[in-house]
């Protein structure tokens, strides 16, 4: 017995080792894209700054899907550790289409919102001399015209808005087809009459086109009088977004070193003159909102996919 007791009371002596603090070791952004658009360039500079302030490698992974858009990636992490280093940047499809399209790794809500930082500026387009200059026009010269649309894919949901938006109005489209560039060009050689493409796309021509809708939750500050969707239709009132998850189970404090390396990048100067140039809504909004922002997006989708079904 008196020995067991000098056993116990050495091991009570021992030190006792730390827990690990996070991070200690690299920690990867995936980015479910190829590299170049506005989501790998914001996660790039989330990946700088956060290696900066913790001094642990930290780097982007750009994990194309092709016609699997980003699911793919998106799975990968969904199945990774619940550990911090890996950390998933995804569109708002990967939360509110992933779980419903049959990927066993995207379903039961596999995800920990960390929050969201970037609205991609969409709008909807037409070419400067079009006899319509609002949607409400358009409706009214769709119901006597064929009117042709051009978009970047019908899975898209800035496509699914705009179809909708036109169902909402009371008139279709006479047809409709997906571009790999929708810029100057597509209108001005009357291959499309509208089309849904991002601002960077017309910069150049951006005085010789009309705006009829920007598709964000709110306007775009470089076509200020362009209404949104949302003010046009409150039930569409959805915007293709991007933000960082990380899978369900990842401890909180270590979701909360994430996030405040991703606000202090949103803040920047950097993020601030992109936001600039790019005419993107940059920003930041924190985990809890962003969970609501997913249900609200859940429901409005449903709306959006009823009317296109009509």
């Amino acid at each position: 017995m008196k020995k067991t007791l000098i056993a116990a009371a050495c091991l009570m002596a021992l030190p006792m080792t730390a827990a690990a603090e996070y991070p200690e070791q690299p920690v990867e952004f995936v980015v479910p894209f190829p590299p170049g658009d506005l989501e790998d360039i914001l996660t790039r500079m989330i990946a700088d700054e956060f290696q900066s302030q913790y001094g642990v490698p930290a780097a982007v992974v750009n994990k194309p899907g092709g016609g699997g858009g980003p699911m793919p990636g998106a799975a990968e992490v969904a199945q990774s550790d619940p550990d911090g280093y890996t950390v998933g940047s995804f569109v708002v499809d990967v939360p509110v289409v992933g779980p419903q399209i049959g990927i066993p790794a995207l379903e039961g809500d596999p995800f920990d919102p960390i929050g969201v930082f970037l609205t991609y500026p969409f709008v909807i387009a037409a070419r400067g001399d079009a006899p319509y200059s609002t949607i409400e026009e358009l409706a009214s010269y769709a119901a006597e015209n064929d009117v042709a649309l051009g978009h970047f894919g019908n899975f898209m949901i800035p496509t699914q808005v705009t179809l909708a938006l036109a169902a909402e109005s009371g008139f279709k489209f006479a047809s409709d087809a997906a571009f790999d560039a929708l810029d100057c060009n597509a209108l001005a050689s009357g291959d499309v009459d509208v089309m849904n493409t991002t601002l960077q796309q017309i910069f150049p021509c951006l005085d010789d086109v009309k705006i009829l809708a920007s598709i964000g939750g709110e306007r775009i500050p470089l076509t200020p009088d362009s209404p949104t969707v949302g003010e046009l239709a409150p039930s569409l009132d959805l915007a293709l977004w991007n933000g960082l998850f990380v899978p369900k189970g990842t401890p909180q404090d270590v979701r909360d070193k994430i996030a405040a390396v991703a606000k202090t990048v949103m803040e920047s100067d950097a993020a601030k003159q992109l936001a600039e140039d790019t005419g993107a809504l940059i920003y930041w909004t924190p985990a809890d909102e962003t969970s609501d922002l997913i249900s609200r997006n859940t429901a409005t989708l449903a709306t959006v996919n009823e009317l296109i079904a009509e």
